[in-house]
């Protein structure tokens, strides 16, 4: 099969201009918003200093974001943060939540003045400049988010960067807002996902798909196997798992940039299910951003629990669910979205059905090269996906 030749990829030009007739508006995401974040702070501690001028405890109130009562689900967006009905009261004068609130006070204070001196600083950086008050680095990742959602500001306007676990490779190629300029073409090692998304510009590339790649391990074979030579001219992601806030955006400035389809490649288990979900309409903790991050447009291209008996993998190739993996999957059978995807509803039934699950690597048991050879081209080929 010559993968390179045009009507490789006829039914993928289909899906895109069906996907470009669905375009919308696209919002401007370099905005000005440097003086909204400077007077919502300035407000904030201007309530602080009211209350102590006037003898009372400060308190400080954040939204929750774990909580669904404060999310609705919008077709067009995913997840959305629409109320603020759930929220947390963090109390000065309370011994538990004392050392909270002087934090977030403390995260306030370094995003003043980034943002005042038009400068930007890591999570790594702030974290190890105050190791004492926050304790950890998670602390300062939780907070900063937390502060994202009480200004109502993108956490990328906060000048506040995080280090990127993620990986990309294909027919890319960049500048960062440094200048410098990133060739994502290697066919030997990937590149790794910016820390400064927004900062992107001059984006070249004739890929016609976009592949997100739940695991390393299976990016790193992809990539062993020259898939995106084989199969060029594309775009492969991996957010290594649980995917991190900067890959969400990668692959979010992708598809503003090329509008070209976007493809997920995950376990036929629920902790693949989820992943792809959170990549498609995001997630309740991110659901104050959801306009930035989330791809409704995403499309599940495999490992689909019906491909297992389709392609009949080897049993011993399959596991069984766990009584957590079960727990899972009656959750995101519950998730508002799942009704917008009848398809993924009977996948996932099939899968609650069979009681067994698979990872990427499960059709090496059919063929050691049955994944990059076989599998993905006559998907992607055919249309085999969801």
């Amino acid at each position: 099969m010559e993968f390179g030749e045009a009507q490789f990829f006829t039914k993928i030009d289909e899906l895109r201009a069906y996907l470009l007739n669905k375009v919308v508006g696209l919002s401007d995401e370099d905005e000005e918003i440097s003086s909204k974040i400077l007077d919502c702070i300035e407000n904030v501690i201007l309530q602080v200093v009211t209350s102590l001028s006037q003898d009372e405890a400060p308190v400080l109130v954040l939204p929750n974001r774990a909580s669904w009562d404060n999310v609705r689900f919008d077709s067009a967006i995913g997840l959305q943060m629409s109320s603020t009905r759930a929220a947390m009261t963090i109390r000065s004068s309370c011994p538990k939540s004392a050392t909270t609130f002087s934090q977030i006070l403390k995260i306030l204070s370094v995003i003043y003045t980034l943002v005042q001196s038009n400068s930007y600083a890591t999570k790594r950086d702030i974290y190890y400049n105050h190791p004492q008050l926050f304790g950890s680095q998670r602390t300062v990742d939780r907070i900063v988010d937390d502060v994202s959602c009480m200004l109502k500001v993108p956490r990328r306007s906060l000048r506040v960067l995080a280090t990127s676990k993620g990986l990309i490779s294909g027919d890319l190629c960049y500048t960062e807002e440094d200048g410098t300029r990133i060739d994502c073409h290697s066919n030997s090692a990937a590149v790794a996902v910016s820390s400064n998304i927004a900062g992107i510009r001059n984006v070249v590339s004739s890929a016609k798909f976009v592949l997100v790649v739940e695991k390393d391990a299976t990016f790193q074979r992809l990539l062993h196997d020259d898939f995106c030579t084989k199969i060029s001219p594309c775009i492969m992601i991996t957010g290594k798992g649980f995917p991190d806030v900067n890959s969400r955006l990668m692959v979010r400035k992708l598809w503003d940039v090329l509008h070209v389809p976007v493809f997920t490649l995950v376990d036929a288990d629920p902790h693949g299910i989820e992943i792809m979900c959170i990549y498609k309409y995001g997630s309740v903790a991110m659901s104050f951003e959801a306009h930035s991050l989330t791809i409704p447009s995403v499309m599940w291209l495999g490992i689909l629990p019906s491909d297992l008996q389709r392609l009949q993998v080897p049993r011993d190739a399959l596991i069984p669910l766990s009584k957590r993996d079960e727990n899972k999957l009656n959750s995101l059978l519950k998730r508002p979205y799942v009704a917008e995807q009848p398809e993924w509803l009977k996948e996932m039934e099939l899968m609650q059905k069979n009681k067994h699950k698979a990872e990427i690597q499960s059709l090496a048991a059919i063929g050691p090269d049955f994944l990059t050879s076989i599998y993905l081209p006559n998907k992607l080929r055919y249309g085999g996906w969801l």
